[in-house]
């Protein structure tokens, strides 16, 4: 398992931007495909995007395309979160987690290894 940590949120205004980050320990990191969930207040965890081990492939929840994208650095060891014109709806805690799998997992039960989560507050 990797050891995540993420970083980046904060308390914004409506229609701004924010980008989270995600660094993992270890020296495997390149093995994982990396995702990100949210969970927003007293609703279950959703899916948000997921990028595969290469970086080359990507998948995006419905309410989160086109409004957000997933990057990832290998030789960072850090997956990132770019998120715009961000809305109250965004307002929730933000996970990082990896799944040691090809191809692009959207399912939180393929993830093995979760960061403690980051809040993003959306005001107007």
């Amino acid at each position: 398992q990797v050891q995540l940590v993420e970083s980046g949120g904060g308390l914004v205004q409506v229609g701004a931007s924010l980008r989270l980050s995600c660094v993992a320990s270890g020296r495997t990191f390149a093995t994982y495909a990396m995702g990100w969930f949210r969970q927003a207040p007293g609703k279950a965890r959703e899916f948000v995007a997921t990028v595969s081990r290469s970086g080359y492939t990507t998948s995006y929840g419905r309410s989160f395309q086109g409004r957000f994208t997933i990057s990832r650095d290998n030789a960072k060891n850090t997956v990132y979160l770019q998120m715009n014109n961000l809305g109250p709806e965004d307002t929730g805690v933000y996970y990082c987690a990896a799944a040691n799998m090809e191809g692009t997992p959207i399912d939180e039960v393929e993830f093995e290894s979760w960061g403690q989560g980051t809040q993003v507050t959306v005001s107007s």
